[in-house]
């Protein structure tokens, strides 16, 4: 009897020893994760900064990786920040960073990357319409997320939080845009995004996931921005997004919206 109970008692010791290793080797939850394109600068860096503060795990693309010295620093101090090269006009670009996370769930995918009115095409008249620039504008700010969402779409259905978030643009509205005639093809450019994303969300809405898309407000992203009335620190409209998008339900998907979470007129 003596026996038994001594094996009995160094059964139970090894046990208590064990079992403290055992939980700390369970694997922690993996964090969300966030894919921004265009996020080397003004609001896509912001998002990217601000997602990290959070603890997310960011894939942060950029066309032109090795130049952006800002995200470099930041995934620096930030081991979940990776860095990826994206341009969302080169379809091989996207398959590749696609069969790269083909097994991430991806919880908000935050199509950012952007062509902006440049000089001298944005105040150019009818008779100075260079429609081949145009076509750069619908390849980048229509085409281009669309593929990227086409892309990635079933890395958001895995997820938990299944958002599709296009930054648009109050240029996008035939209400709320400006009434001058200025800024031709980025104003179709930006029409063009909202309504691929609105039909998209019917699409989405069977799969479980929310399609929105966001107007940041006027934002300084630079110094020519800056200097408009009104224009909004960067951190402050990037802030105010993402409170909107932490509140977004599946009701609110189709939505067009501002950074305050009202609705845009179209």
């Amino acid at each position: 009897m003596w026996r038994f109970r001594t094996l009995l008692v160094a059964l139970v010791a090894c046990l208590q020893a064990v079992t403290p290793l055992q939980a700390a080797a369970e694997p922690l939850p993996a964090a969300a994760t966030v894919l921004i394109t265009g996020a080397n600068r003004g609001i896509g860096f912001e998002f990217a900064r601000q997602y990290a503060e959070r603890g997310w795990q960011v894939i942060a693309t950029a066309r032109s990786p090795g130049e952006a010295n800002e995200l470099q620093a930041l995934a620096a101090e930030y081991p979940g920040v990776a860095i990826e090269l994206l341009d969302v006009t080169r379809p091989d670009q996207i398959a590749a960073l696609a069969e790269k996370y083909a097994a991430r769930p991806i919880d908000v995918l935050l199509l950012n990357a952007a062509k902006g009115p440049q000089q001298p095409t944005a105040t150019a008249s009818l008779k100075r319409q260079d429609f081949d620039i145009a076509a750069s504008y619908f390849a980048t700010n229509a085409i281009g997320p669309m593929r990227v969402a086409q892309a990635f779409m079933e890395n958001v259905k895995a997820s938990g939080r299944k958002q599709v978030i296009a930054i648009s643009s109050d240029s996008g509205s035939f209400v709320a845009g400006s009434q001058l005639p200025i800024l031709y093809h980025y104003k179709a450019s930006k029409a063009a995004l909202n309504m691929y994303f609105h039909n998209l969300s019917f699409e989405a809405r069977k799969r479980g996931v929310t399609v929105i898309m966001l107007h940041p407000g006027m934002v300084a992203t630079n110094a020519e921005t800056a200097r408009l009335p009104g224009a909004m620190p960067t951190a402050e409209s990037v802030t105010r997004l993402l409170d909107v998008m932490d509140q977004l339900t599946p009701a609110d998907n189709g939505r067009f919206m501002d950074y305050r979470g009202e609705n845009m007129p179209w």
